[in-house]
This record gives C-alpha cells, sequence and structure tokens, in this order.
C-alpha cells in the first residue's frame, strides 16, 4: 500500500526556503558576530552606578541599549530560524542555546539599569530632558520604566532575577523541542498516511471520516502516554511566572503578565464574560452542524471537516499568493508592493519538511520579517499565509516609520493585522461569487474561524486563567487535574450538540501557546477588533485605510489601547465582541438559509 512521506529539508526547492542569508551570509558569521557581542557586556557594566550623573551619560546608555537591541534581535532571531527548520538538528539548538545564554549574561550585565533610572527623582529627570533634548526622543520609555517603581527591586535583586531566567524559561524551552512521533494513520481505503502536528489538522478537515477518526484517536492516544510529562512541564511554567509576579509584588500572575503591555485585566475578563453570554451562538451552530452532516452522533473529530466538501479546493501555493494580493489591494499599491516584495525574496519558509517546527509564525528581523508556513495546498493554508504576512508586513512599517525604541509593537495588538489580513481575504472572496454552494463553503469557512478564534481561543484563555488561579492557590497542575479541568470546560464551551470524546481531555499538551504567559486572549481580542477594522476599510475605503496605516506604522509608541484608537476601535468596551458575535449568529443564518 501506498504511504505519503513528509520530505526531507534538502528536497525541497531552494526557491520555497526562506533566506536566512539576509541576516547573516554565513553560519560562520553568526558566530563571528556573537562573538563580537561579547563586547557588549563589559560595555554595558560600564554605565553601572552612573546612569544618575548625567543627561548625556544616560542618553549614551540608552543609545548603547538600542544598538545592543538590534545586533541581539539577529544573533537570536537567526539562531532560532535555523533551529526551527529541523528540530532534530542538535547544531542550531546549540546556536539557540548559546544565543539564549548571551542573552540571560547581558540582561544580567545591565540589570542594574532599571532600578538605577527609577531612583532618579522627577526633578533630577525633567532637568535632564532639558540639557540633552535629544533625550527626548526617551520619555515615553523611560516613563513606561518608572511607573514600575513598586515593581522593581533593588540592583543585587533584579540582578538574581535576570540569572534566573534561563531557570524560569527552561520548561518553555523544552516543551518547544520536546519530539512525539505518532503512529501513521489509515483512510478508508487502507492507504497509510504518515501522521504529524503540522498535518493532523488537514486531516481532520478532510471528508475522509475513517481517517478523522483514526487520526484524533491516534493524535491523542500518544499525547496521553507523555501527560505526566507535560503536566509537570506546564506546572513548571506556571510555578516560574509565580516567582517573578511574587518577587515584583503584583496581586497575580495575570496582573503582571498584562501589564507590561498596559492592558487592564478588565479587557481579559470582559472577554470571557462576553464570549460565555453568548455561547448559545456557538451551541447553535455546532447543532446546525450536526444536522448538516447527517450523523447520529456529531464527534469531536468531525467538528473541522467543511460542511460543503464538495466545494473544497486545492490551492496551490502561486494561486494563493495571486489571491492575497488580490483581496489586499483595497489596502493601497504601497501595501501590496511590500507583500511582492516578501513572495518574491524568500522571506517565506513554505512548505512542510521531515522534523520542521509546526505551526506557523512571523519574526519580525532586520532587515526584513520572516514568515514560517507548513503550506498544505488548502483554503487555511491561504488564509494562514494572509494571516503571517498581516503581521510581517505590521513588523515592517514599525520598524521602518519608529525609532529602535519604540518599533516593536506590544502583544495585545499583534494579532490585529493579521486577522484584519484574513477578514478582507474572505470578504473578497464572498463577493467574487455567485455560486450558492460555494458561498456555503466560505461562509462555513467563515464560521469555522469564529468558532477557533473568538470561542475556542477564549477557552484557551479561561483554562489559562483557572490553572494559573489553581497554582496561586497552592493546588497541584497534576496531569488529571488539567485533563478534567480542560474536558470541563470544552463540554461547557461546545454545548450537548457534539459528543466530548474523552481523548480531547489531552488536546491541552499540544498547545503550544500556554506557554506564552497568557498570551492566547488576543487571538479572540485581536480577531473582535480586525473585524471591526476590516469592515471600516471596506465601508470608507481611504480615509480608513489610512488610519488603519497609522496604526501599522506605529510600534509601541503609545499603549495598545490608544493605538487601536487610532484605527477606529475601542478596546474598553465590550462592543467589538458582542459585534463580532453578533455576525457570527447572522452568518450561521445565511448558512442555514443556504443549504436548507
Amino acid at each position: 500500500m501506498a504511504e505519503n512521506r513528509v520530505l526531507r529539508r534538502d528536497e525541497i526547492a531552494e526557491e520555497s526556503k526562506w533566506r536566512l542569508e539576509d541576516v547573516f551570509p554565513t553560519d560562520s558569521a553568526w558566530e563571528e558576530a556573537l562573538k563580537d557581542a561579547e563586547a557588549l557586556i563589559e560595555k554595558g557594566a560600564s554605565f553601572r552606578n552612573h546612569l544618575s550623573e548625567s543627561a548625556k551619560t544616560l542618553l549614551e546608555f540608552m543609545r548603547f541599549n538600542d544598538d545592543a537591541e538590534v545586533r541581539l534581535s539577529a544573533i537570536f532571531g537567526y539562531a532560532s530560524a535555523r533551529a526551527d527548520e529541523d528540530i532534530s538538528l542538535s547544531k542550531y539548538h546549540d546556536f539557540k542555546s548559546r544565543a539564549e545564554g548571551f542573552y540571560v549574561r547581558f540582561g544580567s550585565a545591565v540589570s542594574f539599569a532599571v532600578p538605577e533610572i527609577i531612583a532618579i527623582d522627577d526633578e533630577t529627570m525633567e532637568h535632564f530632558y532639558k540639557e540633552e533634548p535629544d533625550l527626548e526622543l526617551y520619555r515615553l520609555c523611560l516613563d513606561r520604566l518608572r511607573r514600575r517603581r513598586e515593581h522593581t527591586l533593588g540592583i543585587s535583586e533584579e540582578k538574581i532575577i535576570a540569572q534566573a531566567s534561563s531557570v524560569i524559561r527552561a520548561a518553555s524551552n523544552t516543551y518547544e523541542i520536546f519530539e512525539i512521533k505518532f503512529p501513521s494513520v489509515a483512510d478508508s481505503e487502507g492507504v497509510m498516511h504518515e501522521l504529524t502536528n503540522s498535518n493532523y489538522i488537514p486531516m481532520v478537515e478532510g471528508d475522509d471520516r475513517v481517517l478523522r477518526k483514526n487520526a484524533f484517536d491516534a493524535l491523542y492516544h500518544t499525547y496521553s502516554q507523555f501527560k505526566n510529562t507535560l503536566a509537570s512541564l506546564y506546572d513548571a511554567e506556571v510555578k516560574g511566572r509565580i516567582f517573578t509576579a511574587r518577587v515584583r509584588k503584583y496581586p497575580s500572575i495575570l496582573e503582571a503578565a498584562l501589564s507590561g503591555n498596559e492592558v487592564p485585566v478588565s479587557v481579559y475578563k470582559n472577554l470571557i464574560d462576553t464570549v460565555r453570554n453568548n455561547l448559545h451562538y456557538m451551541h447553535r451552530y455546532v447543532n446546525l452542524r450536526k444536522k448538516l452532516m447527517h450523523v447520529d452522533e456529531l464527534h469531536m473529530y468531525d467538528i473541522y471537516s467543511s460542511l460543503v466538501p464538495d466545494a473544497a479546493k486545492k490551492i496551490s501555493f502561486e494561486e494563493a499568493k495571486e489571491t492575497v494580493l488580490d483581496a489586499l489591494s483595497v489596502m493601497g499599491k504601497d501595501y501590496t508592493d511590500m507583500l511582492r516584495e516578501g513572495f518574491e525574496n524568500r522571506w517565506i519558509d513554505v512548505y512542510e519538511n521531515k522534523d520542521k517546527r509546526s505551526g506557523a509564525y512571523s519574526s519580525g528581523l532586520r532587515p526584513h520579517p520572516y514568515v514560517l508556513l507548513n503550506y498544505k495546498d488548502s483554503l487555511d493554508s491561504m488564509f494562514t499565509l494572509a494571516h503571517e504576512m498581516g503581521h510581517a508586513l505590521h513588523s515592517y512599517l514599525s520598524l521602518k516609520n519608529q525609532p529602535t525604541v519604540y518599533s516593536d509593537y506590544v502583544i495585545f495588538v499583534a494579532e490585529v493585522a493579521s486577522t484584519c489580513n484574513e477578514a478582507l481575504l474572505m470578504q473578497y472572496l464572498l463577493s467574487k461569487t455567485s455560486d450558492k454552494t460555494e458561498r456555503a463553503y466560505l461562509i462555513n469557512y467563515f464560521l469555522e474561524q469564529f468558532r477557533g478564534t473568538l470561542y475556542r481561543q477564549t477557552m484557551f484563555a479561561e483554562f489559562e486563567m483557572l490553572t494559573g488561579e489553581m497554582a496561586e492557590r497552592g493546588e497541584s497542575l497534576t496531569a488529571d487535574a488539567l485533563c478534567e479541568l480542560y474536558y470541563r470546560l470544552n463540554k461547557e464551551y461546545y454545548g450537548d450538540g457534539v459528543v466530548s470524546d474523552p481523548e480531547i481531555a489531552y488536546e491541552w499538551e499540544r498547545i503550544p501557546h500556554f506557554y506564552y504567559n497568557y498570551y492566547v486572549f488576543q487571538y479572540a481580542t485581536g480577531f473582535s477588533a480586525a473585524i471591526a477594522l476590516s469592515t471600516k476599510i471596506l465601508k470608507e475605503g481611504e480615509p480608513a485605510v489610512r488610519d488603519y496605516k497609522k496604526f501599522l506604522s506605529s510600534g509601541s509608541s503609545t499603549d495598545p489601547i490608544s493605538l487601536l484608537k487610532i484605527a477606529g476601535v475601542d478596546m474598553n468596551t465590550p462592543e467589538p465582541i458582542e459585534n463580532a458575535l453578533k455576525l457570527f449568529g447572522e452568518l450561521i443564518d445565511e448558512l442555514e438559509e443556504l443549504l436548507g
């Protein structure tokens, strides 16, 4: 019997691989850069006990810190990307480990900076700004640091925390390289398919129910064998957060995580409350899915497949690029020119290869961003391309238009540009079809984005919040406790219309974002903001595009709530979330009407 095989990296065409040589032409050049960076540690340490002496010294340090950030970002970014190409290669894990180790040493060497800057009294700081006008560039950055007075320790304590950072990150680093091999699985005709984390979702999206069930069972039965190991890793991750939050005198790890991005805890909890108040839409969608699939029981391995499988098309990467360019032409020629530059100059690592990191991401490096994909010739992969290029151009524009100190946007707004691209792509595809079946297929896909982003990511956010609270109360995050909590949340979010198969209790094990310190909620808030922004762009045209590009070009030049207000969305209110959920309900109505 034939078996589908995942290609080795050396079997992938060069034009389909990212060109990391734009960062460092050779591994030897990376080695030399790391060696040269050693001087940064001595230079950084030389500022100790001098930052309050004069405006000139403080300005010199801030400029030095900018230069160090640019150099270290390239060193770490290159090593990390090379490691992701093939996680089985020890060489690049060594590169990444050395880069991380250097970050820790550098952080330790300059750990005095925040306490010293905070210790400068307000009158002296104002005198510094008058004495050195160029220091005004850093006023916002310095103000942000100085607002953290009550959460900043003494110089010696800060040095200890900096040195401990590699230990605190050990759980997430281990999870990233944790290798699980899955058995091959058979489809309804007995053809065997190699199962990986990357191709699992395409398998359960297909119309072969035997393959879907076999992939689901094989994946989670395999994960169940590692539940205690992965629970221990996750428990260590959360305990690291608790240690950091408590020594910095935050009331909770959630507040500690959000404070750095100037996002109030109320925004996080408002998301969960608003989505929970609208679970009836999700339950209705699940029941409609069961009805349209004509099954006696709807299982968790059925919820990804298209309700209109006959309309599914294979979409090559070349076709996907052209469609994305057409869909985003509403953003103007300057935007699509940047997209073309990325497409034509190997910013993207396109296809899956054996032992390549699963999933997709964008990395905002210089001289340009990079995007990792595992492209599968599907509609979902095309949307992933649009999504990650949204990230990439957000980074590109911020790096281009902001000084180094403000060139990196905060996590809270990170998912807005990516999801706005997806929403514009969907509206473009819907506008181009009058075929009833194709429209139903696209609406079903759009509904799945709502399910997977607004509902599922909010469920993840609630899981992360509750496990954090459990740990803060001193409860152990055992495998059994994590499985029980996850299973309960899954049943509540999906409702009685779907069978919550016992295997789904292990799904928490395969979610890498649980190691990103309360990241996932921003997919849902970002999705809500993106729906609002894409609607404005399509309705208002150039004025909305102009405001949106200001947002994309603003980096972290103000707080994230104000940044989104520049583009025309107020995330202080539940309105964007409620409007997105209302649209979800309207789309359910249309799909039900289209499919009778």
